[in-house]
């Protein structure tokens, strides 16, 4: 019995593995949207720019097709998540449980000492008590403080961390930015203080379709009822101490302490079974874990499957051909947009033709010269200016016979800024001598930046029009 004490003893509790992953979480979260390489952030959806950053390449919001590819991974990754591991994320990873551990276990329990124990989460601090009257003001202010910085976090993955310091200096003229920041702590502030782990209970949309997503070998929080026996009698999945007691049985473990029950943050029962709004913090396991360690026996609350806890069927199996699916699946879309993202062009180009299919000029001589005009509209994509300029490419029949009459020579272009350029292209040879119809030649026009022409450079395929033997008679 020592050994298996001892060996209890040793395991850290998931309680404690949790804060040092929400520490984790919270460090990275703050990190990300300073960090930045020339310029690109890891992450930004500037609604501001209108810009997209992803892995520290800018992108248009000509080029927000990535967006739907990285709203699928989010939701397949959550959902694979759910079919391996539970509601994992809500316990996890979870913002709202996140909050709600600094808010009723490190400001309320810790700092302030409102609340005794930190293993009881249903018994309310006395608020009728002055003091506690003054200490729940400090709490909601200290909260109001991480609220603002919070919000602030959420914002600079739309607003990049520099502009926000530099629209909150003037906040007159950006009500938008200081209008959202506002809701947002505001939201905070009643969440996490006033609604609190109801949000989990009633709102949240997630735990109403975990149950679809589970199977039996999903793991999560589950008492052992051929150990523990049955505890309750009815229905009723909820906390109470008026639930009526089946009687023990006499080979039942289960000491009734009701550790598990104290400590849990969503005020369920984990007794009862699965419900829906167990968040798999894993507060009940750690609970019977130190109970059921005193008296030399294993947790009657594991974190385990069904199929290996309730049913007794063997070992859970982790890689079974569900969570291979959606694996599958998560692979194919990362690796789709890990092409559609490395395909991104540098340079923007529309080019559309006049309305008037040519014009033609008199030049020396008898010679008469055939001109078409095209509008660019050209966008720099980059976080610097660029100087473009070029060349068109023709069928072998044509080639050098097709000429740039404007522009003259290379322009600049500012970065993100769209730049409309009236081009026209001539030739002063006769390319085809038909009598019946004008002649519509295929050309490619190839632009490209001339201080970085290996990577920002873009080809788009255009005509140029010929016109008939008889309209090019007329001007002589």
């Amino acid at each position: 019995m020592s050994e298996t004490i001892d060996k209890i003893k040793k395991v850290i509790p998931y309680r404690i593995r949790r804060y040092w992953f929400y520490i984790l979480v919270t460090v990275m979260t703050l990190i990300t949207p300073w960090i930045t390489v020339d310029g690109n952030h890891l992450f930004l959806l500037s609604f501001d720019k209108l810009k997209l950053h992803l892995m520290f390449v800018q992108f248009d919001m000509q080029e927000m097709y990535l967006m739907p590819f990285l709203l699928m991974i989010m939701f397949i990754g959550i959902f694979g998540l759910t079919v391996l591991g539970g509601r994992v994320f809500c316990g996890w990873m979870c913002p709202q449980t996140i909050f709600r551990v600094i808010y009723r276990d490190l400001i309320e329990t810790k700092i302030l000492k409102l609340r005794k124990r930190i293993k009881n989460k249903q018994q309310d601090p006395d608020y009728s008590k002055a003091e506690n009257q003054i200490k729940r003001v400090i709490a909601i202010l200290m909260w109001s403080f991480l609220a603002f910085i919070a919000a602030s976090n959420l914002v600079w993955f739309f607003v990049p961390p520099a502009d926000y310091i530099a629209y909150l200096s003037n906040p007159g003229e950006h009500l938008v930015l200081v209008g959202t920041l506002g809701g947002i702590m505001a939201f905070l502030i009643y969440d996490v203080i006033i609604l609190k782990e109801n949000f989990c209970i009633y709102v949240c949309p997630y735990s109403r379709i975990q149950s679809v997503l589970y199977d039996d070998d999903t793991i999560m929080a589950i008492y052992d009822p051929h150990r523990g026996g049955e505890i309750y009698e009815g229905h009723d999945k909820q906390y109470s101490k008026t639930k009526d007691l089946l009687e023990v049985e006499p080979t039942a473990e289960c000491t009734t302490c009701e550790s598990c029950v104290t400590v849990c943050p969503t005020h369920i029962d984990i007794r009862q079974g699965l419900q829906l709004e167990c968040i798999n913090c894993l507060e009940c396991v750690d609970a019977c874990t130190t109970v059921m360690g005193k008296l030399g026996k294993e947790s009657l609350v594991q974190w385990s499957s069904d199929k290996e806890v309730i049913h007794q069927g063997g070992k859970t199996k982790y890689f079974r051909p569900k969570i291979m699916g959606y694996g599958l699946i998560l692979a194919v879309l990362v690796l789709l947009t890990g092409f559609m993202g490395s395909t991104k062009e540098f340079m923007l180009l529309n080019i559309n033709k006049e309305t008037r299919l040519y014009s033609i000029k008199k030049a020396d001589g008898d010679t008469h010269r055939v001109e078409n005009a095209y509008v660019f509209l050209l966008q720099n994509t980059e976080n610097k200016d660029h100087t473009y300029y070029f060349d068109i490419i023709t069928p072998k029949e044509y080639e050098g016979k097709i000429k740039i009459l404007k522009p003259s020579k290379p322009f600049v272009s500012r970065p993100g800024a769209k730049k409309k350029k009236i081009v026209v292209l001539y030739t002063d040879e006769v390319l085809v001598d038909s009598a019946e119809h004008d002649t519509i030649i295929p050309i490619t026009i190839h632009a490209y930046a001339l201080d970085d022409k290996e990577k920002i450079t873009v080809i788009r395929k255009s005509t140029f029009t010929f016109p008939r033997k008889d309209v090019l008679d007329a001007h002589k």
